[in-house]
């Protein structure tokens, strides 16, 4: 009866198999097998893109919009600072002091006959006046102190008026090409006209170029043109661009009026002027309006476009 004992334990191990063998063989079964979950995995993985291609188009939108009020919030910032600089300039001569300068009542007290008066009394009714000597070097004292006053009152005109007269003046003739400004009108005007190293004229004749351009075509990287942007945008002869078009490798390209380029350009020249050295504010501002100078510097009135790159590895098209 052994053999029948084993005989059986062998019938149930091969029915165990079995079970197993059906368990594998639902696998291929195409609801509810391998092929059955990699189509759920496939639809899910669809409705994912879906909602975030849903989600990131919403998002753009936003972005855009975000964008035109941020250009039309700067757009009017610029009007209401260009009014108040206007109520400005028409007031100032209003609340302007009369005299020198500063608070009136410093230009008006003490009196201007003060000074004038002392040197009399002290040397006609002074502990000296029985000296025989005395009344010569009073009037040679007040006659030298007339002619101090007068020497002093001399320079006192040439006041920041004639100072912002003579830069203009020398500005023009440099921009013009004359090499020498008109007949100077006061010794302030010669003096500013005969220094042509002056930084100042290179400045203002690089403005004056500027304001003759009708556009100039820029190119950058988006975080460079980002930083031009938000540093000039506060001026207000800036405007911002109406397109900025994305090119290859993050670089961006637009076109820039002739009196946004004065506005960036002054901004360049101030920061420039007060940014810390070996900074990168003082890097960009300084590369920059250096690369504007080279190609304003260059315009011929040709009828040739302005191109302003600031991308060194960028080839010079042929053309330009």
């Amino acid at each position: 009866m052994g053999w029948k004992d084993a005989f059986g334990d062998a019938m149930k191990e091969l029915e165990a198999i079995q079970q197993q063998l059906a368990r594998l063989d639902r696998l291929d079964d195409q609801t509810v097998g391998l092929t059955a979950l990699h189509g759920d995995l496939t639809q899910s993985r669809l409705k994912i893109l879906e909602q975030l291609q849903v989600g990131v188009t919403g998002l753009r939108e936003e972005n855009r919009e975000v964008r035109r009020r941020q250009d039309r919030m700067i757009s009017d910032l610029n009007e209401t600072r260009g009014e108040l600089r206007d109520l400005i300039d028409v007031l100032r001569p209003v609340t302007r002091p009369e005299g020198a300068g500063g608070i009136s009542g410093e230009a008006t007290w003490p009196p201007p006959d003060e000074p004038t008066q002392p040197p009399e009394p002290e040397a006609g009714n002074g502990p000296f006046a029985h000296v025989d000597v005395h009344p010569p070097v009073s009037t040679d004292t007040d006659s030298q102190g007339g002619t101090m006053e007068n020497t002093g009152q001399g320079p006192q005109p040439e006041t920041g008026e004639d100072q912002d007269l003579a830069l203009k003046t020398a500005i023009e003739a440099a921009y013009q090409g004359t090499g020498t400004p008109a007949p100077p009108l006061s010794a302030a005007t010669s003096q500013a006209s005969a220094d042509a190293d002056d930084p100042r004229v290179a400045h203002g004749v690089l403005l004056l170029t500027a304001a003759g351009v009708a556009s100039a075509e820029l190119i950058a990287h988006r975080d460079t043109w980002e930083w031009l942007a938000a540093l000039a945008v506060d001026h207000s002869h800036f405007r911002t661009p109406p397109s900025v078009e994305d090119i290859k490798e993050g670089r961006i390209q637009t076109v820039l009026s002739g009196r946004s380029l004065i506005a960036l350009l002054i901004e360049l020249w101030n920061t420039r002027s007060t940014a810390t050295p070996l900074q990168g504010d003082w890097a960009l501002a300084t590369t920059t309006y250096n690369r504007i100078a080279a190609e304003l510097t260059d315009v011929t009135g040709q009828g040739q476009t302005v191109r302003i790159v600031l991308d060194d590895g960028l080839p010079q098209e042929p053309g330009d």
